[in-house]
């Protein structure tokens, strides 16, 4: 009895030693990286280009699965519910976490308690692109054009609630012009059509629009940050036109709450050593318009705390409220 009770507290004592050595083992498979955006987006492109850090670094695969839909809804709730095992992480963004706790009456997560905010990868702004054969150049043009023939033109977004979506009623308020929303499944679903003009215009995130303004497909008219971006100086501010106009937007990076601490930490790291590679530092500044900022948790929630009080003026102007 008294050598089983021996072995008994033995194995007792091995147990916390061996799911030890079992987190610091991660990761010894595939990890899932859930994007709750349609492909073709500013989600999209970043999201794969971390995944390739990740598995370099990490020695593992890390695949990008889309689960678009509700204004990403779908797939934050599929990250918030999924086994904290540290095989299920996902990007969390200012629709997750700042805008849609706002719009929606019965948000099936909770961002604070169901997901644990790892690190940010990028800041943004959006971009108002138009399709070329519009006659405006300018954000005041378009804004002539649009009160000369209120509700004859329209803008597109991601969906409904997404701060694309809210970037177009911010303007539609400010500028006071009737401009017709049209929510598409993904923001990279419009371009065939904002650049063949069955849609006149789209606020969108810099990493999807950029190419297409730099390609002569659209009209790129206006930046939605207070100043111009470092990474297109020559495209105004739409703030020059209508002072206080602002909607800027983030991307990070999210784990289900319960995940272990080791498994956090090691991720923290390597989302770290990925936006310190120089490689990754030009493609966020040079090729798609992103600012870098501060990389891991610390930070993160007074962070959060004053982008919702940042965004409360366009979700108050836009008057926009989804169940």
């Amino acid at each position: 009895m008294k050598r089983r009770h021996l072995m008994l507290g033995s194995l007792a004592a091995t147990a916390p030693l061996g799911a030890a050595r079992a987190q610091a083992a991660w990761p010894s498979k595939t990890v899932r990286f859930i994007v709750p955006f349609a492909p073709g987006g500013g989600t999209d492109t970043v999201s794969r280009l971390i995944c390739d850090q990740l598995s370099r670094i990490l020695g593992q695969s890390f695949v990008v699965e889309n689960k678009g839909g509700a204004g990403g809804n779908i797939g934050t709730v599929e990250l918030a519910r999924a086994a904290p095992d540290g095989y299920t992480i996902g990007l969390i963004s200012v629709a997750s976490h700042t805008i849609n706790p706002r719009l929606y009456s019965r948000l099936p997560y909770d961002p604070d308690k169901d997901i644990i905010a790892v690190s940010r990868l990028a800041m943004l702004v959006n971009l108002l692109g138009v399709t070329a054969s519009l006659p405006a150049n300018s954000v005041a043009e378009l804004i002539a054009l649009c009160k000369a023939a209120p509700g004859k033109y329209s803008f597109a977004s991601s969906g409904p609630g997404s701060s694309l979506h809210l970037s177009g009623e911010l303007f539609k308020v400010m500028a006071g012009v009737d401009i017709i929303h049209v929510p598409y499944k993904g923001a990279g679903a419009v371009y065939g059509d904002l650049i063949s003009g069955t849609v006149n215009m789209m606020f969108a995130n810099m990493p999807s629009m950029l190419p297409q303004v730099r390609g002569g497909k659209v009209k790129g008219l206006g930046v939605t940050s207070a100043a111009r971006s470092a990474a297109a100086p020559d495209i105004p501010a739409i703030a020059e036109t209508l002072p206080g106009y602002v909607a800027t937007s983030w991307y990070g990076v999210g784990a289900p709450a319960g995940t272990p601490e080791p498994i956090i930490a090691r991720l923290e790291a390597a989302i770290g050593e990925a936006l310190a590679n120089p490689d990754i530092q030009k493609r966020w500044k040079g090729d798609l318009g992103l600012d870098l900022p501060p990389a891991g948790r610390t930070g993160f929630a007074e962070f959060l705390a004053a982008d919702r009080k940042a965004w409360e003026p366009a979700l108050k102007a836009a008057g926009v409220k989804l169940d």
